[in-house]
């Protein structure tokens, strides 16, 4: 709404009545404070506001030929306008039409003799309320737009991490599967895994600081990276060094991100491994011991310029399950303040040792929402799981 130019129809059959009204706000004219429009009955008046919707306030007298104020007031409602308000004029002992007018849906009214004091305070006070309501809607407007566009981002990624399962059906030597629920529209967790030759396969679980959409963009922009070095880098630690010293550029102060990444041989079961600051995953064997997977350090990325990464390498049984995660998992908070924390992992794990892949990341999930409860998701909940089968499972 433009504050400084705000049009007024004034409706009366009375021409003394627009003359007076341009003489007593005849400053409030010449500043472009009110812009008067006239109409002699209801449907002129009804003519006017049709052909100019920025005609917000409208000031009608009851007693009017052809239509009378009462009628034209029942019309205006429905328009159905939130920010189109009427005050009513009619004369001081005329009580039951203004009390008609004003349960009809009238702002205010001013009774004849009019008091051009009051009605000036009635006026302002009207379009002060005309405002606000043009506000709330513009805000109402804005918002629905900003929803729709993060309902855009979120389809997007949801669409960059993988979603469809089973991936890879025609090697029966691994099994990944995956999940991820943002906090809020769209998150800074992220996954991915892919091979890099017919026997290396690769996956990895991040985690960028915050929530929303600039931990969203930092996350592509770090899951792209990891991908592209790692299609060409077959060290995890090499990968994690090179991605952390790309990343530098891209952070700034409050900016960074945990990654595990592993690359599994399919052919003899080798997991080599870097962690850099991200939670440690579990190997959950086929009898159904669970075990964190040894420590090799390694700082978060995007924040220490040349920071050292090492790998470590163990070997996989026919069986065994790489279990990731992100600490929107271990760190599920219910309404009493605790936390899901890790214990709670290992049993789950220990319990669902012998259902499949997607139905153990499934379950996991649902623990964690069973002991959350009504408590309002406080970060991105991600969790990759990898299953080696064995290299005899491509002939059986």
């Amino acid at each position: 709404m433009n504050y400084n130019n705000r049009k007024i129809l004034v409706v009366d059959d009375e021409p003394d009545l627009q003359m007076l009204m341009m003489q007593k706000f005849r400053h409030k004219l010449r500043s472009n404070e009110f812009e008067f429009l006239f109409a002699e009955d209801g449907n002129e008046a009804l003519e006017k506001i049709n052909s100019n919707n920025e005609v917000t306030l409208v000031l009608s007298d009851i007693n009017m030929p052809k239509m009378d104020g009462l009628t034209l007031l029942t019309k205006l409602q429905e328009l159905q306008r939130d920010d189109l308000k009427v005050i009513m004029v009619s004369a001081y002992g005329d009580m039951d039409n203004i009390r008609t007018a004003m349960n009809c849906g009238a702002y205010d009214f001013v009774t004849k003799p009019i008091d051009f004091n009051d009605l000036e305070t009635t006026i302002e006070k009207t379009l002060k309320e005309i405002e606000r309501i043009q506000k709330t809607a513009e805000l109402e407007k804005q918002l629905t737009s900003l929803n729709y566009d993060l309902d855009m981002a979120a389809r997007i990624q949801q669409k960059i991490l993988k979603q469809d399962f089973p991936v890879y059906g025609d090697d029966s030597r691994f099994d990944v599967f995956a999940k991820m629920i943002a906090a809020k529209h769209v998150g800074g967790d992220f996954y991915d895994f892919f091979k890099t030759d017919d026997d290396h396969f690769v996956f990895f679980i991040g985690d960028v600081a915050g929530k929303g959409m600039p931990a969203a963009i930092y996350m592509a922009v770090c899951r792209t990276m990891l991908k592209s070095i790692g299609s060409e880098v077959q060290d995890p630690a090499d990968c994690i060094f090179k991605v952390n010293n790309m990343l530098i550029p891209e952070s700034d102060i409050s900016t960074f991100v945990t990654v595990f990444y592993g690359v599994l041989n399919l052919k003899t079961g080798e997991l080599s491994y870097c962690n850099g600051g991200h939670n440690l995953p579990y190997l959950l064997s086929a009898d159904g011991e669970v075990s964190e997977l040894e420590d090799v350090g390694g700082l978060l990325l995007g924040k220490f310029e040349a920071a050292p990464y090492e790998k470590n390498t163990i070997q996989l049984k026919p069986g065994d399950t790489i279990v990731t995660f992100t600490d929107g998992v271990s760190e599920a908070e219910n309404n009493s303040g605790g936390f899901f924390e890790e214990e709670r992992i290992v049993e789950f794990l220990r319990r669902s040792s012998h259902k499949g892949l997607s139905n153990q990341v499934k379950g996991l999930f649902l623990e964690v929402m069973k002991f959350a409860g009504a408590a309002p998701q406080s970060d991105d909940i991600t969790v990759l799981s990898a299953a080696y089968h064995g290299n005899d499972a491509a002939s059986e």
